[in-house]
């Protein structure tokens, strides 16, 4: 096969958009080193990989489960979740200190008003006298 088209590979992978992902997984993994399953004959990878579709030398299942596990977050069980929640409760810990401690500095701000209002009406009632 000289050429690649893409009607070569839609026999086997019907939907364009899905043969597009493989093709572009598989370019990756011969790009990191996998083993290619045909000659390369000068080709760049995506035309391998496309090559590889058409010929059917390549696992299509394990080309989908690998770009669905690119796409999936993994949580690491348990042990990752108690983290998770340890990191909230630090964090409601911390808004907690901080509201009491703002509360503390306007309560302190409020007795340093009413201090500075009792100097000045006992300014005002001395300079009255």
């Amino acid at each position: 096969m000289a050429r690649v088209t893409v009607e070569d590979c839609v026999r086997i992978v019907p939907n364009r958009f899905e043969l597009v992902l493989m093709a572009s997984q598989r370019a990756r993994e011969i790009a990191a080193g996998s083993p290619l399953s045909i000659p390369r004959d000068n080709d760049k990878n995506p035309v391998v990989a496309l090559r590889e579709i058409a010929e059917q030398t390549v696992s299509l299942e394990n080309l989908q489960e690998t770009i669905i596990d690119g796409f999936q977050k993994h949580l690491q069980g348990n042990d990752s979740e108690e983290e998770d929640l340890t990191e909230i409760s630090i964090d409601e810990n911390a808004y907690a200190g901080e509201a009491a401690h703002r509360e503390e500095l306007e309560s302190l701000a409020i007795e340093e008003d009413s201090d500075e209002d009792e100097e000045a009406l006992s300014e005002e009632i001395t300079e009255e006298e």
